[in-house]
């Protein structure tokens, strides 16, 4: 597996998609992609079918990374939320999470009941609050490799230069990574990347607060990791929306074929060939057994 620190200290962006449970997981590594980001929003509304609204608390978001890490062998990074409780809940969320095979997370200063960082109606706990946590997910791992993003959502509550003020301290506390969510400009991104010197990261959502761009536009203006956290959830409800409508409507999915992958396509990307061989092996091992 590579580590997500020689990761962000390669001379190009990280590109990371958001994923939600396993056979997503499986899609990004086949496709190729280096790292991959548990997303809390997706791990809501396919576990629970709610926004990421506080819903879902540490239970879920480890039992679905154990999930997710399991299926894959590239690294997990995992939306922790606010770390669901006090320092010493996040103290042993960070336990459980890179025992579960994580190798990062994010964790963020909202106060709780906590919200999708571009929704309306946040708010942020006090920075020392914050530091508390965030200095406990340090001490909590047991690998450097574990990287701790820190997040801030004081930019909708606060202004951006406070939202800068704390991603410095989150930065001087020692996080890996500075993620300061939501900004409204590429002025405002820009600035972002001129005044803190760290792998950021830029949050693309497709409809959300902060402009889309390219990767490598983001990388020139100082952005290391390049986050699309619901693009695969989106997408799903897009495809399953259409399908399902077809299906009423015509009652076939026929017209649709060229929109679906076939049966042996999926189940080469579920490993059947492996596991079929698996099988075989065991029966071999099973009759020469017997026969002795």
């Amino acid at each position: 597996m590579k580590k997500l620190q020689n990761l962000l200290k390669s001379d190009r962006p990280l590109v990371i998609p958001g994923v939600y449970d396993a056979i997503g997981a499986k899609i990004a590594q086949k496709v190729g992609f280096d790292a991959m980001f548990q997303t809390g929003y997706g791990t809501s509304a396919t576990l629970l079918g709610m926004p990421d609204y506080g819903f879902i608390g540490a239970t879920e978001t480890i039992e679905n990374a154990r999930r997710i890490c399991n299926s894959v062998s590239v690294p997990v990074i995992v939306d922790s939320d606010t770390g669901y409780g006090n320092a010493l809940s996040v103290w042993k969320l960070v336990k459980e999470l890179e025992a579960a095979g994580a190798a990062g997370i994010f964790l963020e200063d909202q106060k709780w009941p906590k919200r999708c960082g571009h929704m309306q109606g946040k708010e942020v706990t006090l920075q020392e609050e914050y530091t508390e946590k965030l200095g406990a997910a340090i001490d909590a791992r047991e690998s450097k490799d574990f990287i701790i993003v820190a997040r801030t959502d004081a930019r909708a509550t606060e202004g951006l230069d406070a939202a800068i003020a704390r991603g410095l301290q989150n930065k001087k506390t020692g996080a890996d990574a500075i993620f300061i969510e939501a900004p409204r400009s590429m002025e405002e991104m820009e600035k972002i990347g001129k005044t803190i010197d760290a792998p950021l990261v830029a949050n693309m959502i497709e409809g959300g607060a902060t402009p889309m761009n390219s990767a490598q536009v983001l990388y020139e203006i100082g952005f290391k990791i390049i986050l699309y956290p619901l693009s695969v959830l989106f997408a799903n409800a897009f495809a399953t929306t259409q399908i399902l409508q077809e299906l009423k409507r015509a009652g076939t999915t026929a017209k649709l074929a060229k929109n679906v992958v076939t049966f042996d396509q999926f189940n080469d990307l579920v490993e059947l060939p492996k596991f079929r061989n698996l099988e075989n092996r065991y029966k071999s091992q099973s009759k020469r057994k017997n026969f002795k």
